[in-house]
């Protein structure tokens, strides 16, 4: 079984930054695909962005592409989300997600992972 706990969600104005992390444990060596994905209020679950076990892979959604960074650190078993720029838009309870295998970019169209925490609220003001 794999935990993941998420932290680093809160209030902030619109243009300033937030650093989400995804706290990894159990079965790490399961995570081989980890992303995020984030439901605003009154809506469904959207893809936010993916990597791959190495890190060399990446997929963002085209709303956060160039603002959010994506990156994990095996050494620590977590994964950070780099907010940049933050609009109001981008208010959603954000979630840390994990899969055994690797999907690639599908993810971007199916939330197709494995394993989900429990979520952390992003709520950004104008």
């Amino acid at each position: 079984q794999v935990q993941l706990v998420e932290s680093g969600g809160g209030l902030v104005q619109a243009g300033g930054s937030l650093r989400l992390s995804c706290a990894v444990s159990g079965r790490s060596f399961s995570t081989v695909a980890m992303g995020w994905y984030r439901q605003a209020p009154g809506k469904g679950r959207e893809f936010v962005a993916v990597i791959s076990w190495s890190g060399t892979t990446t997929y963002y959604a085209d709303s956060v592409q160039g603002r959010f960074t994506i990156s994990r650190d095996h050494d620590k078993n977590t994964m950070t989300l780099q907010m940049n720029s933050l609009k109001p838009e981008d208010t959603a309870v954000y979630y840390c997600a994990a899969d055994r295998v690797n999907k690639g970019a599908s993810y971007k169209y199916n939330a197709d992972m494995e394993y989900w925490g429990k979520g952390t609220l992003v709520t950004v003001s104008s």
